[in-house]
């Protein structure tokens, strides 16, 4: 498969309040962050770390900095604004985005995901739908002349959550969600979250090591049918809250 853009933002803050700086937590040699860094650089692809300006992020430009890795600093709610920001900042007129919180994504679907963005002339493609209900395989690719046009509404949002509600109210966007006939998993929670997600993620790690393909993840879990069931559970809770996330936005941008 060609890749059609290498860049990705790795989106990340310290603030989460179910499982604080979980972007820190030791995960094999390094900390979450760190792996996820590794693991694009070791698909070919070109991370530039994405977080606030607030200052409990602090420790995360440090981390990068130390690392040598690239890092933008923009809105602490609007990632959407943060982006786009990053985008200029760096010159970038096309990327993909990766939450921290998905340790495993899958960069075959990344690309995947930037080609149809490009082949279809697109200013976005969402998540596949299994991915957006947990399975953590992929992120948005993103055009940023397509934000430039939509910049005062985008900038006029005080809070953005559930990225997908923003792009929905845009009807001038050109938008696909990404389907694909490349492995993903139903009924399978691999972001991180609460911390039985953490404890999954890292029995993958241990079984698997750091950059593990997804078909490795599918014989994993298809050796050991109980596993998904760790903390699947959870999913529901989460779901619950993504969904009100979304009704409240959409209330309150009608």
């Amino acid at each position: 498969m060609s890749r059609a853009n290498g860049t990705v933002f790795l989106t990340v803050r310290t603030n989460s309040t179910r499982l604080p700086e979980k972007c820190f937590l030791p995960f094999g040699e390094t900390n979450v962050l760190g792996h996820v860094i590794r693991r694009a650089k070791f698909a070919g692809l070109e991370p530039i770390v994405c977080t606030s300006i607030n200052k409990s992020d602090d420790k995360i430009d440090l981390f990068c900095k130390e690392s040598g890795v690239s890092i933008y600093r923009g809105p602490l709610d609007n990632k959407i604004l943060r982006w786009y920001e990053c985008a200029r900042s760096f010159k970038v007129e096309i990327f993909h985005t990766i939450d921290v919180d998905d340790p495993f994504f899958d960069s075959k679907l990344i690309n995947q995901s930037m080609d149809l963005l490009i082949n279809e002339n697109l200013d976005v493609v969402y998540p596949t739908e299994l991915s957006s209900n947990g399975s953590a395989s992929v992120g948005y690719s993103i055009r940023l002349s397509a934000l430039e046009k939509e910049i005062k509404y985008i900038g006029s949002i005080k809070e953005v959550e559930m990225v997908d509600s923003v792009f929905d109210q845009l009807k001038s966007l050109k938008k696909k969600i990404l389907t694909t006939n490349l492995l993903d998993f139903p009924n399978i929670r691999l972001t991180l979250d609460y911390p039985e997600d953490y404890w999954l993620l890292l029995f993958v790690l241990r079984e698997l090591g750091p950059n593990c393909s997804r078909d490795d993840l599918a014989t994993l879990f298809s050796r050991n049918p109980d596993l998904f069931k760790f903390n699947w559970y959870r999913n529901k809770e989460w779901t619950a809250k993504q969904n009100y996330l979304r009704s409240e936005f959409e209330k309150q941008n009608v």
